[in-house]
């Protein structure tokens, strides 16, 4: 089976040709179909005829958020190559190793990128360059206003690989999570059905590009139905909140991780904020605290809880509405095209109600890490990715994400879960964020350090803290010791960064 035939905006821009693919709210434009398609054609056609690009090439984009990101990846799907996006939160030589190993052929980058894209290319040997300016006279313009040239579309298998997404490298070197055009196709059903996107959706989209949130949930899967697609340059909590209860701006679906809804439940304006016209809101890449789904429940809008990652193109689960306050914490039963289970630490499956790796099978899962088979061996067994998230099922099939295995500590022959303890921290007034996490002591091994981000205006003292978990957690779980903190550390899709906590 090849694609071209199978390709999505060419397919909609010769049915629906006139229906709004893609807004982006930084710069005010708006592309139908038939727009979006004639601007992927031309980038394909400059790949292939002007580049000299070969199926299997790579080439790379470093660009805050923008709808020139996704014509990229259209057109990398025509010219038959894989596509980079990079975390521009890296620092130079975070990149250089990023851009080396996957040996890339072009890095397209946005105006704000343009000195460390040109030390980039001097440092890894990039043979071209091409700047995005969202919209405005640029090179990548330049190829948008000239007349249409013909190539051959590549002609590609669903199990070639589309996109080149690596991880975000907390520990170690990062990897290339190789994600082919089968684990979106997938992806893009099951979110299409578990979501309940149609033809008329309307997806908010802050994440950012560079991460499988900012593509796969849901993006991609609503330009595979036809649907609208808004992009955000960044996060903003205050416009995304007048977006998501503002009836006029169409919008009906979005997905963010729980410090994004944290963040608009703190504004002022989330007091009168009505959410009866959405669809479908989408919550996860971290254990969402209880309290936090609570707050939401209140305004009458059930945030749907969902398991996914990089590797497994997101979607592995998510919340149905029905159950969203019976089965509060959960996230949910498996999608339909994948297979989850509970192992032990020798592969070994473990009854319901036990607490072990969560294991992910199915067409949904990456065919591998681009150029790392010892970690290939380490991540796959017998087909089922090692996920390293520590959860559980119940008997009906509900899976609960307890914490990062790599997260976990043992104190005095206990395993703790942080996320056990931050969710009690979470019912304590004045907590506006917080983490726990592992520190060493010398009697019991390890114990809690919890570190605070109080709301503004509040007060509490380190004693208040570890009195309210004596209250509320086994004694082995309540930490030993509690910083705050004026902000604590996140990446750019909001996940809190507890590697850069301080363990001293």
């Amino acid at each position: 089976m090849t694609l071209p035939q199978y390709d999505w905006i060419a397919h909609h821009a010769q049915f629906t040709p006139h229906a709004v693919a893609q807004v982006d709210l930084h710069s005010g434009r708006s592309y139908t179909y038939d727009a979006m398609h004639q601007r992927v054609d031309r980038l394909a056609a400059w790949l292939v005829n002007e580049l000299g690009v070969e199926p299997g090439d790579r080439i790379s984009v470093l660009a805050h958020n923008t709808t020139d990101i996704y014509e990229i990846f259209f057109a990398g799907m025509r010219a038959g190559v894989m596509v980079l996006p990079l975390n521009w939160r890296l620092a130079v030589p975070e990149l250089e190793f990023i851009l080396n190993d996957a040996d890339t052929r072009l890095l397209i980058h946005g105006a704000d990128f343009a000195e460390p894209a040109r030390e980039l290319a001097a440092r890894c040997g990039i043979p071209r360059l091409l700047e995005m300016r969202d919209g405005a006279p640029s090179d990548y313009e330049h190829i948008m206003d000239a007349a249409r040239a013909s190539y051959t579309p590549a002609a590609r298998v669903l199990e070639d690989v589309w996109v080149l997404m690596y991880t975000s490298g907390t520990t170690g070197r990062p990897k290339g999570a190789q994600l082919t055009y089968q684990n979106h196709l997938f992806n893009n059903i099951n979110c299409t059905m578990k979501a309940e996107l149609t033809r008329q959706s309307h997806a908010l989209v802050y994440l950012p590009q560079f991460h499988v949130g900012g593509l796969c949930v849901y993006a991609f899967p609503c330009f595979h139905l036809g649907a609208t697609v808004s992009v955000m340059r960044q996060f903003d909590a205050g416009e995304c909140l007048r977006l998501l209860t503002d009836r006029a701006s169409g919008i009906t679906h979005t997905f963010g991780v729980p410090t994004n809804f944290l963040f608009m439940a703190q504004l002022p304006a989330f007091a009168e904020a009505d959410f009866a016209h959405l669809t479908s809101i989408g919550i996860g890449g971290a254990a969402a605290p209880l309290s936090l789904l609570e707050t939401y429940a209140e305004k009458n809008l059930l945030l749907q809880q969902g398991w996914g990652m990089t590797e497994t193109c997101t979607m592995g689960t998510l919340l149905d509405k029905p159950d969203a306050l019976r089965k509060i914490g959960s996230s949910g039963r498996k999608v339909l095209h994948n297979e989850l289970r509970i192992c032990d630490e020798h592969d070994q499956p473990l009854p319901a109600g036990e607490t072990g790796e969560l294991q992910i099978r199915g067409p949904q899962v990456t065919p591998g890490y681009w150029r790392r088979p010892e970690a290939n061996a380490a991540s796959f067994v017998d087909g089922w990715l090692k996920t390293g998230d520590a959860a559980y099922v119940d008997d009906e099939g509900f899976f609960y994400i307890v914490d990062r295995r790599k997260d976990m500590y043992i104190s005095g022959g206990e395993n703790v879960y942080p996320a056990e303890i931050e969710n009690a921290l979470y019912g304590l007034a004045g907590v506006a964020e917080c983490a726990v996490i592992g520190v060493p002591d010398e009697t019991w091994g390890a114990v809690g350090r919890a570190f605070i981000q109080l709301e503004p205006g509040a007060s509490l003292t380190e004693k208040a803290v570890i009195d309210h978990c004596y209250a509320n957690l086994a004694r082995y779980k309540v930490p030993r010791s509690v910083r705050f903190m004026d902000e604590l550390p996140h990446n750019a899709t909001g996940k809190l960064l507890k590697h850069e906590l301080p363990r001293d």
